[in-house]
């Protein structure tokens, strides 16, 4: 397996509050092999931060009957799957790591919690902090009017310890569970240099430290909530109503969560889609953007699919419901997005590791400061210590752990809003090193919708009426393309086929009326031996115009040619064109017949054709372009191409709305069916890419200059909470940015 492929998990070093917040993040079972216990789940008001999850799974480390953890970070909700006893263990760990488990109802994690959770109060989320800011003002206030009045003094310190309570109570609660446990983060350091400041005299600085702080960690909370709403929006589109209609045929509106599979459901003009269904009566078109992407709506007619969430917009329908709410293909992408907020980017691996380092030598730094200063320059012991303290306060990590996650979670939500799910932070940065994709031809460059238009009988011993009657009944057991194309194409009856077999890569066989026949490609025929130079001239003329042929077969003859068409997608030749000013090769892979390849080939600007592969060819071409070229996705439909899929770098699944596998196949899933998605993947990969260095070039230069200031130059607590906030904003909005932008451009 690639590298691109080990979703790995690292703990982050950020331990600062809610500004810091990463979106919800599921990990994997600390004992899988372990019988399947029933999770209970709790809500912990002050886990925000990826860290703090690391926390948690430090303290339970070595707890005997604990079976998994699950977190959810943007809801702030631990689900425990644990025996009584360890379960009460647990909860015990997490007390004295300085969290508060509260237990919540229901068995398991809810994976649409963080959207559903209540919005925190204004109190909760400014009133606090700007109550603290109002104190730390009149205490500095006072200090600077009246510094010498004692009862002033007092009364400011009083007043300053408020502030300081205020805003910074769940900090210093995590700051002093880490430093009782050895660990340094960020509460560890605020909690150090706050009360050190305030010790040694500046209660005012303190005071408004903390205040500015907490200010801070709420603006942040409020601009990553941007990058994680875009994601969370997804939940709006299905309304939570449908009307269904009753066994006495009256229509009733009741929640989705309760419509069955086979209802019915009347969708009025202009309303939401409630469920992933069948068109039964009625025909309308439909905005299907929000789910797949595409910017013009698509008609629908009795027959048709449409998806939960989609816009009906001229005439009413009626559709029989083909999912419950909980499998529509909304809540699949819902799924598939939060999944991949679990997986962390290589470059969110690197920041970690890095931060993981820094805290520490930063922390060392301060001391190196505090007891050296004074005998190399000639500092105070008071002024050194309080050099110290403005140092721990720069150093704060929050800017540069933050400054992936929001970057990452902002690509995932960009490319969610153009149609292309990208299953994970690694396949986001991943697919800007693509130096080849790999491209089926059927349903990927092709409409995947082929036509039969020639069916030509070679025995003549039986009539037309009579083969076509054998070869639509193979066909229509058959849900490959081309069988479908025969099956529709003809008008005979369809007969009982006996110990029908699909066979890879070669076609169908099965038993009518006692004889064996079969529906092959023109590879199996020849692995028969059933080819003539007559036949095979037939062939010929079918396959040079770019058509792909069938031939219905006894076990002694080929019975009949079935020539069936495809047509190409009309984006294709652009996406092809796109792909190669990005430096990328595409290289066409198909078990269709060469020639019928080299024609399609041609019309989308592929030079690089392969035709007649079976799935283990496509599996050792992947691996030849990897070697000769480089990192190499494969795009397919995700069931055929399976195997080819695993072996590349990326694998990409055209059209997954609606499909099952193909979502649960790829790394990538393009719901509309548009090649010109796997370029605007590879650019939005690049721009992620680039603004995750960016930032972590500003978090890191912002930091060097002020550390520097801090050593050699005078800076005081405040220069130092203003850099550390200015840092950890610039690197949020930046990553921001990626909401702005078209994928497309």
């Amino acid at each position: 397996m690639s590298p691109a492929h080990q979703r790995q998990q690292t703990d982050s070093a950020c331990g600062c509050g809610s500004g810091c917040s990463t979106p919800p993040v599921v990990s994997q079972p600390v004992v899988s092999e372990a019988p399947v216990i029933e999770s209970r789940r709790f809500r912990i008001a002050n886990m925000d931060c990826a860290s703090e999850e690391s926390e948690i799974r430090r303290a339970l480390e070595g707890k005997a009957g604990i079976r998994s953890l699950q977190f959810n970070l943007g809801a702030r909700e631990l689900a425990i799957a644990a025996d009584d006893p360890a379960l009460q263990q647990a909860l015990d760990a997490i007390r004295k790591a300085g969290f508060k488990p509260e237990p919540l109802s229901g068995a398991g994690p809810s994976a649409t919690a963080a959207a559903a959770a209540p919005p925190p109060g204004f109190w909760t989320t400014w009133g606090k902090s700007l109550g603290a800011l109002g104190l730390a003002m009149v205490a500095e206030g006072l200090a600077f009017a009246l510094p010498d009045s004692g009862p002033v003094k007092v009364l400011g310190m009083a007043l300053a310890a408020a502030a300081i309570a205020l805003s910074g109570f769940s900090v210093y609660g995590k700051g002093l569970a880490a430093l009782r446990q050895g660990r340094l983060n960020i509460n560890a350091l605020m909690t150090v240099a706050v009360t050190g400041a305030f010790l040694i005299g500046q209660w005012p600085e303190a005071a408004m430290v903390m205040a500015l702080y907490a200010i801070a960690e709420a603006i942040e909370a409020r601009a990553v909530d941007r990058a994680r709403g875009a994601i969370k929006s997804l939940l709006a589109l299905a309304p939570e109503q449908a009307e269904v209609r009753q066994s006495d045929g009256n229509w009733e509106r009741i929640g989705v969560k309760t419509v069955a599979v086979d209802a019915v459901v009347r969708i009025r003009p202009g309303e939401r889609v409630p469920l992933d269904g069948i068109v039964t009566l009625g025909q309308s078109a439909i905005d299907q953007s929000p789910v797949t992407g595409e910017s013009l709506p698509v008609d629908k007619a009795p027959g048709d699919e449409v998806f939960a969430g989609t816009i009906n917009q001229s005439g009413a329908l009626e559709i029989r419901v083909t999912a419950p709410a909980s499998d529509s293909t909304l809540a699949r992408i819902i799924h598939a997005v939060e999944q991949a907020q679990s997986s962390r980017a290589p470059t969110q691996r690197f920041v970690d590791r890095f931060a993981a380092i820094y805290t520490p030598a930063v922390f060392i730094l301060a001391v190196a400061v505090a007891l050296l200063m004074p005998w190399l320059m000639g500092l105070t012991w008071m002024q050194a210590i309080y050099k110290a303290l403005v140092l721990l306060v720069i150093a704060c990590p929050c800017a540069l752990v933050i400054s992936t996650p929001v970057t990452v979670v902002s690509g995932l939500a960009a490319g969610a809003r153009r149609g292309i799910l990208i299953k994970g932070g690694v396949y986001l940065e991943e697919a800007r090193k693509i130096k080849a994709v790999a491209l089926d031809k059927t349903g990927t460059i092709t409409e995947g919708k082929p036509k039969l238009v020639a069916f030509e009988p070679v025995d003549a011993a039986l009539g037309q009426q009579a083969l076509e009657g054998l070869a639509k009944s193979l066909a229509a057991r058959s849900d490959h393309p081309v069988s479908k194309a025969i099956a529709d194409g003809v008008s005979s009856a369809a007969q009982e086929v006996d110990e029908f077999q699909a066979v890879a890569g070669r076609g169908v066989q099965g038993v009518i009326d006692g004889h064996t026949y079969v529906l092959a490609n023109h590879r199996w025929i020849e692995e028969r031996g059933q080819c003539s130079a007559e036949l095979e001239a037939r062939l010929a003329v079918h396959e040079q115009a770019g058509r792909t042929v069938t031939l219905l077969a006894s076990s002694e003859r080929v019975m009949a040619i079935c020539a069936v068409a495809d047509t190409i997608k009309p984006s294709s030749a652009q996406a092809v064109a796109d792909l190669k000013a990005l430096g990328v090769t595409p290289v066409m892979l198909t078990g269709d017949n060469l020639a019928t390849a080299q024609t399609v080939g041609t019309q989308a600007g592929i030079a690089e054709v392969r035709g007649n592969l079976l799935p283990e060819d496509k599996l050792r071409a992947i691996g030849e372009l990897q070697q000769r070229l480089g990192v190499t996705a494969m795009t397919g439909d995700g069931i055929n191409d399976a195997p080819a899929l695993a072996k590349a770098d990326i694998g990409f699944a055209m059209g997954g709305a609606g499909t099952h596998t193909a979502m649960e196949a790829a790394d990538v899933v393009v719901m509309n069916d548009d090649l010109r998605r796997l370029p605007e993947t590879i650019r939005l990969s690049r721009r992620t890419h680039a603004v995750l260095w960016q930032n972590i070039a500003l978090a890191l230069g912002i930091k060097l200059v002020f550390l520097l200031l801090a050593i050699f130059d005078d800076a005081s607590m405040w220069m130092a909470v203003f850099a550390d906030m200015g840092a950890s904003l610039l690197v949020v909005f930046n990553g921001l940015r990626l909401l702005r932008q078209r994928t497309g451009q």
